[in-house]
């Protein structure tokens, strides 16, 4: 049977690089019995550029470093304010296709919103979660072996002007929503929503918070 428990890592503001590399560690070190994690952050200001992300979506990125990864997508921007969530999850050990997997992480944002009285929805052929066609949280995997990581970004409280740098996931004009736009809400008071809605979207009964350090070892 998978695992009950998700383990939780709130990171706070953290720089985005690093994060990235212990993403990549524990994935490649974990084994069958790794308990899977959570990991909640918010980064400084960071342009990050997906596997087959094309130059031509980044604008003019001014002081703001621009990083290539190894998630899926085009080009998004990440800041304080925006809630970043990385579900490293065995999705095979779960049971969970990627589709389904995907599904069920845009479910967890879909319900935070709707706590505020937010309709997210979905829009065919562009992933994320979107506002009356703005959009509010975007989504970027990687799955190796059956387990993932990188996972979804849900602006709540931020600056919105280094959007208008980039072609936001690829696409040319698309306006950038965030939830303080729409509703009173706290980043704090939501991170903790998204990390309960995700836990039970993903089938865990159990929360187990490990505090703010990051591991790279199973």
């Amino acid at each position: 049977m998978p695992p009950e428990s998700l383990k939780i890592r709130k990171l706070g503001l953290a720089d985005y690089k690093p994060v990235w590399r212990a993403m990549q560690a524990f994935t490649d070190n974990r084994n069958e019995d790794t308990a899977d994690e959570l990991w909640l952050v918010q980064h400084p200001p960071v342009f990050t550029q997906g596997q087959a992300g094309k130059a031509e979506h980044v604008l003019a990125p001014g002081d703001i470093p621009v990083i290539q990864v190894d998630r899926g997508g085009q080009v998004t921007y990440h800041g304080p304010g925006q809630i970043v969530a990385y579900p490293l999850i065995d999705i095979r050990r779960r049971r969970l296709g990627v589709k389904d997997f995907v599904n069920r992480i845009e479910e967890a944002i879909i319900a935070v919103l709707a706590r505020y009285g937010v309709a997210g929805e979905r829009i065919e052929g562009a992933p994320g979660i979107y506002v009356d066609g703005d959009k509010i949280a975007s989504l970027g995997l990687r799955v190796r072996r059956g387990r993932s990581f990188h996972g979804l970004a849900l602006n709540v409280d931020m600056d919105l002007e280094p959007f208008q740098r980039i072609n936001p996931c690829g696409f040319a004009g698309l306006q950038v929503t965030q939830l303080c736009r729409l509703a009173k809400a706290d980043v704090e008071q939501v991170e903790s929503e998204l990390m309960n809605s995700l836990a039970r979207q993903l089938g865990y009964s159990e929360i187990d918070d490990l505090g703010s350090e990051v591991s790279t070892a199973a």
